[in-house]
């Protein structure tokens, strides 16, 4: 049966996800985060990287979300309801897949991480840190960070899903869409329209149920 070891608060929802779409039988098993909110040393021994999401099916452990999804679309997708055959779509789709994780997360993560630096820096140096972080901030992420909420912004103005019908590139997509929308900061009407049109389909429903259960 396939296996999804699922790291609370973490991108492994994308497959909890999938899964019901898909409607095939599955166990979830649960991963608490550590005191310092990392992964524990227990899903190392299911996947030497040891990061969520991994799922594993006939012996086989399958690490990171687009090459699940891939996996799974491919081996338990039978119609082909989750990944588009116009030519044109399937372009779409396989662009959304990659950019996530590819181009849209890093700036996230990296603006994350240079945030949780300088609040961690030592008593003495940290207004020197958070100044720092604040100049990389403004300086190199923001611009970027920005022409890419501008595109997804613009193309969501005329779609109503990333690749055609909804597809799992929608799926891929909503972790990094769903960072930037509970930034009050932006005006980003399209995207949260998009986010509230995904997320009323059932499998996200209980999905959602499902990620919450508690450790066992």
């Amino acid at each position: 049966m396939i296996t999804l070891h699922h790291l609370e608060h973490s991108r492994s929802f994308r497959i909890i996800w999938a899964l019901e779409e898909l409607g095939v039988d599955y166990k979830i098993k649960y991963y608490e985060r550590t005191s310092s909110f990392l992964a524990p040393d227990a899903l190392k021994q299911i996947h030497p990287l040891g990061k969520a999401p991994i799922l594993t099916d006939h012996g086989t452990a399958f690490a990171e979300s687009g090459a699940i999804l891939e996996y799974l679309q491919m081996t338990y997708d039978a119609s082909g309801a989750f990944k588009p055959k116009q030519p044109s779509d399937l372009q779409h789709y396989l662009f959304w897949l990659h950019y996530a994780e590819g181009s849209l997360m890093p700036l996230l993560v990296f603006r994350l991480v240079l945030g949780l630096a300088a609040q961690r820096a030592p008593f003495i140096i940290r207004p020197v840190a958070q100044k720092f972080s604040k100049s990389i901030k403004k300086g190199f992420i923001q611009p970027r960070l920005s022409d890419h909420v501008q595109y997804i912004e613009s193309y969501l103005a005329d779609h109503d899903y990333l690749a055609g019908e909804f597809s799992f590139a929608d799926i891929q997509m909503s972790f990094p869409l769903d960072v930037l929308a509970r930034k009050p900061s932006l005006n980003i009407p399209n995207i949260k329209r998009y986010l509230e049109r995904i997320e009323e389909r059932d499998g996200y429903r209980i999905a959602r149920v499902k990620e919450k259960l508690e450790t066992t």
